[in-house]
């Protein structure tokens, strides 16, 4: 590090510079110039959707290695020009959080304690619960006699971290289902 002199003051090395409004080089450090944006270091960035709510905010996600080092707002997005809420712009700490839950989870009637299945079970045993209500709560015929072939064991709640494809998905599988009651957690 060299010794410090009031010749190298920045005011000074501006003036000498004739850069009144301090937006030159002669205001700049070593340890600035030395500094690079962490997302530098990236090896792809990746177009995203902010997972938060149905207001579908670009985002840009930063990889190096396989792991997510930075999200930001993606400025080719018409909805946010790359802004994002303060939601958004932490939703880096949603990927890389110590505290998240990676794999299946179940906790029996009863049970005290959460137990870990594999997918395939998980799959099982959500379609055979879903085909049982469905069964269960099936109506041919509604009360006046009229064919309605619908089922009222089975609702839908959308959420706004899917984008309109999945949910226009899965409302065609819920109607397809026999579902009548589905909704969206944005309308409600």
């Amino acid at each position: 590090m060299s010794r410090f002199t009031p010749l190298n003051w920045p005011v000074l090395r501006q003036l000498r510079a004739r850069d009144p409004f301090g937006r030159g080089t002669p205001t700049r450090s070593q340890r600035t110039d030395a500094i690079t944006a962490r997302i530098e270091e990236a090896d792809r960035v990746v177009k995203s959707v902010c997972p938060y709510c149905a207001v579908g905010c670009g985002q840009r996600v930063y990889v190096k290695d396989e792991k997510v080092i930075g999200i930001e707002g993606d400025p080719d997005s018409p909805i946010s020009r790359g802004r994002l809420c303060p939601k958004g712009s932490a939703s880096e700490q949603l990927v890389n959080s110590s505290s998240r839950i990676t794999t299946i989870k179940y906790r029996a009637p009863g049970a005290t304690e959460w137990t870990e299945l594999d997918h395939d079970q998980a799959m099982d045993m959500i379609a055979d619960r879903f085909m049982e209500a469905r069964r269960n709560g099936w109506q041919d015929v509604d009360n006046q006699g009229r064919r309605v072939n619908r089922t009222m064991g089975i609702a839908g709640l959308g959420g706004a971290t899917l984008d309109n494809e999945e949910n226009y998905l899965i409302k065609k599988l819920f109607t397809a289902a026999g579902a009548i009651q589905i909704e969206n957690q944005a309308r409600i």
